[in-house]
């Protein structure tokens, strides 16, 4: 690898070159950061400490809500210190790192997503088989594929990543390393490269949201048939779900499902799925879920929650 590049070190290029703007930006996503690793937490200690932690939704969920701080803090701590120096730079040790942590813990993600929408169609569209469906020995199954399955999407583009001659330029249009911008700086022809990204990490984001997209259209489609009641509780929960995939597909998939080039929108395209959809997660499980909001209570103010109970 050695031979095949003689540059140390990566110059990011952030979001902005004014200083203002760069003040703005560090002060938003330190605020941004602080608040998905206390929504974060905040889940996964409510739950573990809950009878929630039984069900296989939240059980699933904690897994989401960890999987989100590690996924975010491959990105989101480098980005508020750049924010504050004027150069920014990145060694290639710690850019191909990037790479592989946010491709892993992407990949995650999405097959964890993608449990999660099956335990909601075998709740609503199986309700009498659910517990059997949904044991815990197949929730740690579906829990260590997903964590196979983040292997599998990430171990590929980190070896094409490592594998590419850099020769200078050293510069990256981006806030972090991602394969893309990469591609851009690296001096050979990456056409087909980019293709191959596009057909791998791309194809996988596009078919798995079909796939969430057909699952949570039958789950809706098979509500009718449940009382009002009912109805409302799957709807309250299902729409969390939706909300979710919609944040986090939808940006990624027009970024990896495209001819491999870069443009300025990447950078904000990009904030959705490495801080605002994290950010957000927790409080779209928990405003929109009273089961959550409950264990919230029980477990952070047991006495206030004791005098309800009473009450």
């Amino acid at each position: 690898m050695t031979s095949q590049r003689n540059i140390s070190e990566f110059i990011l290029l952030g979001l902005s070159y004014d200083q203002s703007i760069q003040i703005f930006c560090f002060v938003i996503f330190l605020l941004c950061y602080v608040a998905l690793l206390a929504g974060n937490l905040l889940i996964l200690i409510s739950i573990r400490c809950s009878s929630l932690f039984h069900q296989p939704m939240y059980y699933f969920l904690i897994h989401l809500s960890l999987i989100d701080i590690c996924y975010t803090s491959t990105v989101t701590p480098k980005l508020i210190g750049d924010l504050l120096v004027e150069r920014k730079t990145i060694s290639y040790d710690n850019c191909m790192l990037q790479v592989f942590t946010m491709h892993f813990f992407g990949g995650i993600e999405i097959f964890i997503l993608t449990a999660m929408a099956f335990d909601r169609y075998a709740a609503i569209c199986k309700p009498l088989h659910y517990v059997i469906i949904m044991n815990r020995t197949r929730c740690n199954l579906l829990v260590l594929a997903a964590w196979a399955g983040g292997a599998i999407h990430a171990f590929p583009l980190f070896s094409t990543a490592i594998g590419l001659p850099f020769c200078g330029p050293n510069e990256i249009d981006h806030y972090f390393c991602d394969i893309f911008p990469l591609l851009k700086v690296a001096c050979t022809d990456t056409y087909i490269t980019g293709v191959l990204v596009i057909a791998f990490s791309g194809m996988v984001s596009l078919v798995t949201f079909i796939v969430l997209s057909f699952s949570y259209g039958i789950i809706l489609f098979t509500l009718r048939n449940l009382s009002t009641e009912g109805r409302r509780k799957a709807l309250s929960t299902c729409w969390s779900h939706i909300t979710v995939v919609i944040l986090f597909f939808g940006p990624a998939i027009f970024i990896y499902l495209r001819p491999p080039t870069t443009f300025p929108e990447d950078k904000i395209f990009a904030l959705f799925y490495t801080i605002i959809a994290p950010m957000f997660n927790p409080l779209i499980y928990t405003l929109r879920n009273s089961e959550m909001k409950k264990a919230v209570r029980k477990v952070w103010c047991p006495s206030v929650f004791s005098k309800e109970a009473c009450n």
